[in-house]
C-alpha cells in the first residue's frame, strides 16, 4: 500500500481525536492534533499577556517560541521551547483563545509552515479544521466528521473534570466556537469538496473508523 496523508476536519467534539489516533494506530501512521498547535499558541499567548487581535505581540511571540510533538511513548505531547505543556491547554479559556487567534493570519502563516513539513513525508493523519481546505488541499484521503451540537456537547461535557462546566454552559461554547470558526473569513470551518462527510452521531466509534479505514484501503 501507498504511503498516504490523509485529513480529518470537523468542529469540536465530532469525534476527530479518538478515531483519528485509533486511525493512525491501525495503519502504522504518525497521528498529528494540530489544534493542540493553536492552543499552544493560545497557551503561550495568554503567559505572555497578549489579546487575541494584537498581531504584533503574536508576531513577536513567534519568534521566541518553539513548538513541537514529542513522542512520549503514550502518544505524542506538545512541547514549547522544551517545556511539556500538553497538561495546561485543555481549559475553557484556552479553547475559546484558540478559536479566536486562529483567526488571525499571523498564526494560521506560523503554523502552516509547520504542519506542512510535519506532512511532507505523508505516512500521517492529520486532525483539524482546514486540513483537507487550506494545509493539505492535495491530500491523498480527506474526511469531515460531524454530529449534531448537542451530540458533541455532551461528549465534551462527559470528558471533562467534575464541576468545570455545565452541560448547558459547555453546549453553548459549542454552537459559540461553530458560529467563530464557520464565519471567519480566512480559513473557515467547511468541508473540502472531495471530503467524504461522516455524521458521528449515527454511528459509534468502530463504525466511524470501519468506514475510514475502508476508504482509505480503496484510495490506497
Amino acid at each position: 500500500m501507498e504511503k498516504l496523508l490523509i485529513t480529518i476536519d470537523g468542529p469540536a467534539g465530532a469525534g476527530k481525536t479518538t478515531v483519528s489516533r485509533i486511525v493512525a494506530k491501525k495503519l502504522g501512521y504518525k497521528y498529528v492534533d494540530t489544534g493542540a498547535l493553536y492552543r499552544g499558541v493560545a497557551y503561550e499567548a495568554i503567559s505572555n499577556g497578549l489579546k487575541p487581535n494584537d498581531d504584533a505581540g503574536l508576531e513577536a511571540l513567534f519568534k521566541r517560541i518553539n513548538l513541537e510533538f514529542v513522542d512520549s511513548g503514550n502518544g505524542s505531547r506538545l512541547y514549547s521551547n522544551g517545556k511539556d505543556i500538553n497538561d495546561f491547554i485543555r481549559t475553557p479559556e484556552i479553547t475559546m483563545f484558540a478559536s479566536a487567534v486562529s483567526a488571525r493570519s499571523i498564526v494560521r502563516s506560523g503554523l502552516l509552515g509547520l504542519q506542512q513539513d510535519i506532512g511532507s513525508k505523508k505516512e500521517a493523519v492529520f486532525e483539524g479544521r482546514d486540513m483537507g481546505t487550506v494545509v493539505f488541499p492535495d491530500a491523498d484521503v480527506k474526511f469531515f466528521l460531524d454530529a449534531s451540537p448537542h451530540t458533541r456537547a455532551i461528549r465534551r461535557f462527559n470528558e471533562m473534570p467534575e464541576g468545570t462546566q455545565t452541560l448547558k454552559e459547555v453546549e453553548a461554547d459549542i454552537v459559540k466556537r461553530d458560529k467563530n470558526d464557520s464565519s471567519r473569513v480566512l480559513a473557515p470551518l467547511k468541508p473540502a469538496i472531495d471530503a467524504i462527510i461522516i455524521d458521528s452521531g449515527k454511528l459509534d466509534i468502530d463504525g466511524v473508523v470501519s468506514f475510514m479505514l475502508k476508504c482509505i484501503d480503496d484510495a490506497g
